[in-house]
């Protein structure tokens, strides 16, 4: 085992919060069943399995959808913060193995920024995990944050100097009509990097990072397939009136994001990853309890990789990022 690990795309609920919990009717009853016991622990269960994978810290953030689908934005600013807190007497009660990420209101972008200098400044979160798009009014009507008002709220960020973890949901349910009669394709199957990457390409064709150059967004699953696609995109969008933007796409991936391994244990992704992103934007992750820590603690191990680069994936920039 090349060292002490730290994973930072790692699950919870409380026990107030288990209508967040993924239900995905398709799976295994027992594999169900196993991901909501272990998603509800943060004790005993959860520590042996990060001590029997060799990970020393998890950044642990609220599973789920989150408060992303609560359409009542005065409960999903109350939910939100009632979920950090609890999170935060979690952290407090082994620091020396728990990080947090925020979970935020983004129905309301100005209390989203509020709640995020609160739980960083108030109880030393790292950044924040959102996850996907918010629902706005119905689950039809969705919010994508490269829209205009969201500036202020990634302004804040910047000035914290903490990162935007953009993790997937499930497509709208009026775009699922490709996925009829395949439904196992829904979610982290298929769907999931579909939907996130498009939603990072928004952030980029925006020009996002041209107006708040100091973001840095983390997605995870090797980038969502961000990386493998950059290329193309970055040759057809030179051609688009409506793309203005100061660099080359690619080069936004490479200074203004961050991947990770999460769920996609596959060395030649991760080589790839490197070459398009460079060893220093790239993290571990398990993405646990969906996934098995020893599973991916074992693969970053073994994969072909220097052991410089495995350091500073395991851990190192984390250290850095988070400032751990």
């Amino acid at each position: 085992m090349h060292g002490k690990k730290i994973a930072i795309e790692e699950h919870y609920v409380l026990p107030t919060m288990k209508d967040l919990m993924p239900t995905t009717p398709f799976w295994h009853d027992d594999y169900s069943r196993e991901v909501r016991e272990r998603m509800a622990d943060t004790g005993d269960m959860r520590l042996r399995a990060m001590d029997e994978a060799g990970i020393e810290r998890m950044v642990l953030s609220l599973g789920g959808t989150g408060v992303q689908d609560e359409l009542d934005v005065t409960r999903a600013v109350q939910r939100a913060r009632a979920a950090n807190d609890a999170l935060a007497a979690i952290v407090a009660s082994r620091p020396d193995r728990y990080s947090a990420f925020a979970t935020l209101p983004m129905q309301d972008p100005e209390a989203a920024a509020s709640e995020l200098e609160r739980t960083v400044r108030e109880h030393g979160f790292k950044g924040a995990l959102v996850n996907g798009y918010t629902s706005i009014g119905n689950l039809d009507t969705p919010a994508y944050y490269d829209e205009p008002q969201f500036l202020p709220f990634w302004q804040r960020l910047a000035a914290l100097g903490v990162p935007f973890y953009l993790h997937p949901r499930n497509p709208l349910p009026n775009q699922q009509r490709i996925y009829e009669g395949r439904r196992e394709l829904i979610g982290a199957a298929w769907s999931f990097a579909v939907d996130t990457g498009t939603h990072a390409l928004r952030l980029i064709t925006s020009g996002l990072f041209d107006r708040c150059p100091g973001v840095t967004v983390v997605i995870g699953h090797m980038g969502e397939l961000v990386p493998f696609a950059i290329s193309r995109l970055e040759s057809r969008i030179s051609h688009a009136k409506a793309v203005k933007l100061q660099k080359p796409a690619s080069e936004y991936l490479r200074t203004n994001f961050y991947a990770t391994t999460s769920g996609n244990f596959h060395t030649p992704s991760l080589i790839a990853t490197i070459q398009q992103m460079g060893a220093d934007r790239v993290m571990f992750a398990v993405d646990y309890p969906f996934e098995k820590l020893e599973s991916g603690s074992a693969w970053l191990d073994g994969a072909a990789i220097s052991d410089a680069d495995r350091l500073k994936i395991s851990r190192s920039n984390a250290e850095r990022l988070l400032r751990l």
